[in-house]
């Protein structure tokens, strides 16, 4: 969205086409794989702007996912459970945007999912700030988990985002993550050796490496 804002009106003109012509919506992030098993889900604010600033509110985006929309899993094959057709293994959230690593059986599902809680966030965000009609999200993007590596690596890229972006020095220290999950069930020294085994280093680029 940000690179769209800088082209020439040639340039987006060129790039909408392109974009229509491989079946793309023209604007919104695309969607080619829907097949997949798991995916890396990332929803960010419009404009990257740091709406989820407080602990409450980044608690109350876990909240809508948590309970109002799936129960929680006391096994250890997931962290949490959405949905029938979701299991959420990782997750963080950010002041500014957030990830969940999932399990997907109908992906067709996953935009009604987004919708819901990215409208009632924003509902009520929006009551709380006193201003109407602001745009609180932008949209939301997958990324298909193509091997075990990548899983893992996704895994660790989820917990290490916080330190990644300068709020916290050790991803321990930031609630709104997974990572405090991942310490009960399998312990330190299991989460070592993932960060050991599947380094994040680069994460995000040549995807189709992992």
């Amino acid at each position: 969205m940000y690179e769209y804002r800088k082209l020439t009106l040639k340039q987006k003109a060129e790039l909408v086409e392109q974009r229509l012509s491989r079946g793309y919506p023209p604007h919104a992030p695309p969607h080619p794989i829907q097949d997949a098993k798991f995916y890396l889900l990332t929803a960010a604010c419009y404009e990257h702007k740091s709406y989820m600033h407080c602990q409450s509110r980044r608690q109350q985006l876990l909240n809508m996912i948590f309970d109002k929309f799936g129960d929680e899993d006391d096994g250890e094959e997931s962290a949490k459970a959405l949905t029938t057709n979701i299991m959420i293994s990782a997750w963080v959230v950010l002041p500014n945007h957030y990830h969940l690593l999932v399990q997907v059986e109908n992906f067709e599902v996953l935009g009604e999912l987004f919708r819901k809680i990215h409208g009632f966030t924003s509902r009520r965000w929006n009551l709380e700030d006193n201003v109407t009609k602001r745009k609180v999200w932008y949209s939301w993007s997958d990324r298909a988990i193509r091997s075990q590596r990548h899983y893992y690596t996704t895994l660790n890229y989820i917990h290490y985002n916080p330190v990644k972006h300068g709020l916290v020095t050790s991803p321990y220290d930031w609630v709104e993550s997974s990572v405090n999950w991942y310490l009960q069930v399998y312990g330190r020294e299991w989460l070592r050796d993932c960060w050991v085994k599947y380094p994040v280093k680069d994460y995000g680029k040549d995807w189709d490496d992992f």
